[in-house]
């Protein structure tokens, strides 16, 4: 049988500002809810994963990273808006 214990990641995204930081949380928030935990520290979002196997936790990190770069290129778009 195979070894199931969780394999697990903690990303670390420094942002430029504390505010962008949080919008970018709240927008992928409801995209991750069961599988990624995040919080805020000042201008620095902190997410962290877990999975059974390398691929999933790498399919769970590759959406999340995508879902972070929209966020963040959204929210910036608009000059002087974070």
């Amino acid at each position: 049988m195979a070894d199931e214990r969780p394999i697990s990641v903690r990303i670390n995204l420094e942002f430029r500002s504390p505010r962008l930081a949080e919008i970018v949380a709240k927008a992928v928030e409801l995209e991750n809810l069961s599988y990624i935990r995040m919080r805020l520290e000042g201008s620095r979002v902190i997410a962290e994963a877990s999975a059974t196997t390398p691929m999933s936790l790498l399919h769970t990190v590759e959406d999340f990273l995508a879902c972070v770069a929209v966020a963040e290129k959204a929210a910036s778009a608009k000059p002087g808006a974070v």
